[in-house]
This record gives structure tokens, sequence and C-alpha cells, in this order.
């Protein structure tokens, strides 16, 4: 629902929230992989979207996890399967083409029935129910099952302490759900920011997002890895890409 006097409004589950969304504080891991890029088109087909090739037959896929601690949208943890793919409309190769490829948002399993529903009706995010299981200390760890099925587990080492940047970036996310595929801005600024080369143990289940993953290549040998301890960020409604 859109205000022409003031900024749009969404009902979800009998609560109003106001965009931009906010998050506050919110933990996140995640691993770069090279990956075939043929195989990620293939995957990523149905959203008419091209994968940025940033050399000749290779594509990058980011696995990520993020604990939303205090946002708009409540507590939860989410899993996310990214592939960085062009605008609207661009064949740039090369990795040049990487500073302005966007993320594809194809898996989203969350782990809360409410940011579920935002994430479907706003920004038409394939989020999906899942459990979460987390191992802290030195060497982080987690699991997603879904539907009793073992899906995706990522075991972190440490990464080495690297300057976050000084002002806010924003960074395009695409969906695509019921037919209509979807540019989303979300605006970050991370604090707390470790990377390191590799870093990440990456197990697949018997999920059919397992398979999925399995026909990139993976589990494989990570590009980088990285933690950040806090991303404070902002997410506008989403458009429709013609």
């Amino acid at each position: 629902m859109t205000d022409a006097t003031g900024p749009s409004q969404h009902t979800i589950a009998g609560t109003v929230l106001t965009m931009p969304v906010r998050v506050r504080k919110a933990a996140q891991r995640m691993a770069m992989f090279s990956v075939d890029a043929d195989a990620a088109q293939r995957m990523i087909d149905y959203s008419g979207l091209r994968v940025c090739r940033y050399r000749p037959r290779r594509a990058v896929a980011v696995l990520m996890l993020m604990h939303y601690v205090d946002s708009d949208l409540g507590e939860y943890y989410e899993y996310g399967t990214n592939i960085m793919v062009n605008p609207p409309g661009s064949n740039a190769s090369g990795l040049r083409a990487l500073q302005s490829a966007g993320a594809f948002i194809h898996h989203l399993p969350v782990d809360q029935a409410f940011t579920l529903e935002a994430g479907r009706t706003i920004w038409g995010y394939p989020k999906v129910m899942a459990d979460f299981t987390l191992r802290e200390g030195r060497n982080f760890g987690f699991d997603v099952t879904i539907d009793g099925q073992f899906a995706v587990g990522m075991d972190f080492r440490p990464g080495l302490p690297v300057p976050a940047p000084t002002k806010p970036q924003a960074h395009p996310t695409y969906s695509h759900l019921d037919g209509i595929t979807r540019e989303t801005v979300g605006v970050m600024k991370p604090s707390g920011v470790r990377y390191r080369p590799g870093g990440v143990t990456v197990r697949l289940g018997d999920h059919p997002y397992a398979r999925e993953l399995a026909a990139l290549g993976l589990p494989k040998r990570a590009m980088l890895s990285g933690s950040a301890d806090n991303v404070d960020m902002t997410f506008a409604d989403a458009q429709e890409i013609k």
C-alpha cells in the first residue's frame, strides 16, 4: 500500500510496517564460491536474469547466514543461496562486471513465521520455514533443516580483521516469486568485519536444496569467507522488473 503523502506501508499479520524496513543489529557469516556459470544460469533461468560471468565459464555463488537480532521483522535466523547476476538488460562480463552485479536470492529459509510472510509479500523473497542448529565458539557452525531433511551446513574458521566501509553501501538484490521478478535495494553498513581466503567447510544433505548446490560443484574450497559482528541496514520497497 502506497500513500502519496508519505512512505508506503504494509500490513503483515496485523502489524503495520512502514518502509523502509530497518535492521538495527544483525550478525553475518558468508562465503563466496567460484561456480560453473552454465550450471548457475540453469538454476536461475526462471528469473529471466543473467549470471555475471567474472570469467568466461565462471560465476559467483554466495552462501550466507544472517542472525537478525533487532529488526522491524523481529529476531530470526536466515540462510541464503545467492547468485551474482548482471543488472537487467546487461551482458557485462569480467571482474569489473562484479562491481555492478546484484545478488539473486534463490534459497531463503527462515525460522520465524512473521518474517516469512513479510518477505514473500513485500519483496517476493523465496522464504520457507526451516530449523537452524548453531554451534558457537572459535569455529562457528550451523545446520539448516527443512521439513525434517538436512539441507546445508557450514563450519567457519576465524578471519582476520579488515577495515569496514566508512559509508553505507547500497546493494541490489533480486527475487522471483509467483511469476514476478523484483529488485530490492538494501542499504547496509557493516562493522566488526573479518575475512580470509577459504576458511569454510560446506556440508550438503538430502533435501532438494542440497542437490541444487551440488549441481554448482559444491562442496568445494571457498574463494573467500567472512563475518560481520553487526550489519545495520534498511530495505526499500521492491520494484517489479518488466
